[in-house]
């Protein structure tokens, strides 16, 4: 009888007046009060990316390019990228997918009400894919709240709505299905996110995903599928995150900056857990730790347990990431450790990952025997930028260049030695390759191989 009152009521009452559902029996009853709240926050995106032309080896050859003169081979290809992006402010501040506009040279944005804008991209990040974009309009534009990320739980109802495959703006619905997936969308483990089964297809990404309140709780980014389609497994990057870009944003960063660990671990799993003093596997184990890492400096040791940054538990690498993230570089967290089956809480202050000693990035000339080989000195931020070990020294290679791919040297290669020399700076480099030898042996380290190159040039 309830049910049926609460029908006639809303039966009788003008559209207009209508509000969101407050219930979930009003939310069974229709999602077009909520829909019609927040659909003028979500804009399709279409984006156009010069693509370089892809060269083969023997095209970089000097000897073989003469044979490959193809004026229209050399023209940079025009890509055009489709996606969906949500209006946080009132002023024009966007959110959207690196993978979208990050590339582009020429963003457009339309808005629900048809009407288009050119927009810039203020800071974006390839490892969060995410990007934060700005349009100018003359008035005062729709947005979406953000909401919190921790009060977000398994089995709330949500709605996805962006521009899947190009056909214009769509809804779906469903609930949220898993929180803390780390690695879980495809980008290497480096991402965290919210897992939905709201139906999401190409053209969604960037799109929102928003509560029964039509606050935004995550932003639409990817799918696990093997044809192609939308499987019911949807993977959204949280609110919190979201914030701390529009927060660098707004700084004027030129790009994100994310704080840095300088710490190698692993989860904790089944087999570890009670030799370490754990009723059940959680937990990070520390394998590894920077001579400069802020957790060493907070009295941090190998063998130690991080259980939670903040009062919240991490279990991967990825989590306890997006918790430092989400925090910000110049703050401090709390950190809860187990060492020898006793637990206490540390202070670590973030910091970015320092460009100390000074990189001294060098390209080396014509007269070298690798021209175009473009080198620095490893230090803490280009371990983070490249992804090197943690434990790295010496010179690395930061672009192979035209030749070099040649004798069997790529990008992120380390080199240790030349010619016999051992290499601690780019100089020493320069000065061994540009000689009058034409013989080279050099010894490098790629991951955690040392392999030996012999060439001639």
């Amino acid at each position: 009888m309830r049910y049926l009152l609460l029908i006639l009521a809303l039966l009788a009452a003008p559209l207009a007046a209508q509000q969101v559902p407050q219930s979930a029996a009003q939310m069974q009853l229709s999602f077009v009060p909520l829909v019609k709240q927040a659909a003028p926050a979500v804009v399709n995106i279409y984006a156009k990316i010069m693509s370089a032309p892809q060269r083969t080896p023997l095209q970089s050859d000097p000897f073989f390019e003469r044979f490959f003169q193809d004026p229209f081979s050399e023209k940079p290809r025009v890509q055009n990228s489709l996606g969906s992006g949500v209006i946080l402010s009132e002023e024009g501040i966007i959110v959207s997918n690196y993978h979208v506009v990050g590339m582009a040279t020429d963003i457009r944005v339309v808005l629900n009400d048809r009407r288009e804008f050119s927009a810039r991209v203020l800071l974006s990040d390839a490892d969060a894919d995410l990007a934060i974009l700005k349009i100018d309009a003359p008035e005062s534009l729709p947005f979406l709240p953000l909401r919190k990320s921790d009060e977000v739980e398994v089995g709330e109802l949500t709605l996805a709505i962006g521009n899947p495959f190009g056909v214009g703006q769509t809804v779906s619905s469903g609930i949220v299905s898993g929180l803390a997936r780390s690695g879980a969308a495809g980008n290497g483990g480096l991402g965290y996110f919210i897992q939905t089964d709201a139906p999401i297809n190409p053209g969604n990404s960037g799109g929102a995903l928003i509560d029964i309140e039509g606050r935004l709780i995550g932003v639409n980014t990817s799918i696990l599928t093997r044809s192609g389609g939308s499987n019911g497994i949807g993977f959204a990057i949280p609110a919190d995150l979201v914030a701390a870009f529009i927060a660098q944003a707004r700084s004027g960063a030129a790009q994100f900056e994310r704080p840095w660990a300088g710490i190698n671990g692993q989860p904790v799993d089944a087999d570890m857990a009670a030799p370490l003093g754990l009723d059940r596997p959680g937990g990070i184990i520390v394998s590894g730790l920077h001579a400069v890492s802020p957790f060493l400096s907070a009295g941090l040791a190998v063998g130690d347990v991080i259980v939670s940054v903040d009062g919240q538990l991490v279990n991967t690498p990825a989590e306890m990431i997006y918790r430092m993230s989400v925090a910000g570089s110049g703050q401090t967290v709390q950190v809860a450790r187990l060492r020898d089956g006793q637990s206490a809480e540390i202070e670590v202050a973030l910091i970015g990952a320092p460009d100390d000693p000074p990189r001294a990035q060098l390209v080396l000339g014509e007269q070298s025997m690798l021209p175009g080989l473009t080198i620095a000195r490893v230090n803490p931020a280009l371990i983070s930028e490249m992804n090197l070990p943690l434990e790295a020294t010496g010179v690395v290679v930061v672009d192979a260049g035209p030749l070099t791919p040649r004798v069997g040297l790529g990008t992120g290669d380390i080199i240790l030695s030349v010619n016999g020399v051992e290499i601690t700076h780019p100089d020493e480099v320069a000065t061994v390759l540009g000689g009058q030898v034409r013989r080279v042996q050099m010894l490098i380290q790629r991951g955690d191989r040392r392999i030996s190159l012999r060439f001639r040039v």
